[in-house]
């Protein structure tokens, strides 16, 4: 029986992200989807793909469309709005026991408070 382990990750969707290492190093972008399962997640506009489709009701042409692929998470760090820097992310726990995202070079919250 195969298990499946879920990564627990700190990027998020719409977080914005540099790619560290790859054949994308250096370029940024705003996360649209996380694969916890995969480890894994897709960045826009960035590690595109082009796929070969045959003509269907959606695309009554066919032919070859460019879509965004997978990076691995090892791959990106999230940019702090205040450093604008790839740094590391740690967490801390507010007074009223909400646990926030948190730059470890410069102490900037990364959530949004809603």
């Amino acid at each position: 029986m195969r298990e499946t382990t879920l990564l627990r990750t700190k990027i998020r969707k719409g977080d914005h992200v540099r790619v560290i290492a790859g054949k994308e190093k250096g370029k940024e972008g705003k996360v649209l989807h996380v694969l916890p399962d995969k480890g894994a997640i897709i960045i826009e506009k960035l590690n595109l793909l082009k796929k070969h489709t045959r003509p269907n009701q959606t695309n009554p042409k066919g032919g070859i469309i460019e879509r965004e692929g997978k990076i691995a998470l090892s791959n990106v760090m999230i940019v702090c709005a205040n450093c604008n820097k790839a740094r590391r992310i740690g967490s801390k726990t507010l007074a009223d026991g909400k646990k926030m995202r948190v730059c470890k070079a410069c102490g900037e919250v990364l959530d949004k408070r809603a």
